[in-house]
């Protein structure tokens, strides 16, 4: 039993609807890996997010979370960005959302390189330029900047949950900065 307000907005599910609807469909989800460019539009800074998992362990991940029945893939982007990064972020989304990736993750491991022991989703991953001042919330404990070199290093991609070290390679070779 959630002791939680309700939430009046009539897309979202209660705790015990979405366990159920988890049980038995896909959900799809959007990922926004928040990043610094510089004057040409190169990626110089990866932003990673620092969170304490279900389990108490610290891992790091990127701006992650479901699309809600009758929200744009553009406004499910901006609710996540600022729901993790604050208000002041200013991401600079798309015009068009067209993802880099589309991840599929799976409650098993080995399916894919991807897991979710939650859940079966689909996520649209998107690399989301930011220009203003980064002050995570809700779960997440810190955003980290550092280089793409850095954010696609060995240490950080262990640190990443699900598979997201992947996604974060992916994400940086899209844009050019990983060869």
């Amino acid at each position: 039993m959630s002791v939680r307000t309700p939430d009046p907005n009539p897309g979202w599910l209660s705790d015990q609807e979405l366990e159920e609807i988890r049980r038995r469909l896909p959900l799809l989800y959007v990922e926004a890996v928040p990043v610094r460019v510089d004057g040409l539009g190169q990626v110089t800074e990866v932003g990673v997010l620092l969170r304490v998992s279900k389990s108490g362990t610290m891992t790091r991940t990127v701006v992650s979370g479901r699309v809600m029945y009758g929200e744009t893939l553009r406004d499910a982007l901006f609710r996540h960005l600022e729901k993790d990064l604050g208000p002041m972020a200013f991401p600079q989304l798309p015009t068009s959302p067209i993802p880099f990736s589309v991840a599929e993750y799976f409650p098993l491991p080995g399916v894919s390189s991807f897991t979710d022991d939650r859940q079966h989703a689909v996520s649209l991953a998107y690399v989301i330029p930011v220009t203003g001042t980064c002050d995570p919330r809700q779960d997440a404990l810190e955003l980290t900047w550092m280089t793409p070199e850095e954010a696609v290093s060995d240490a950080i991609h262990a640190e990443m949950e699900g598979g997201r070290g992947a996604l974060l390679r992916a994400a940086l070779a899209s844009v050019g900065r990983l060869y």
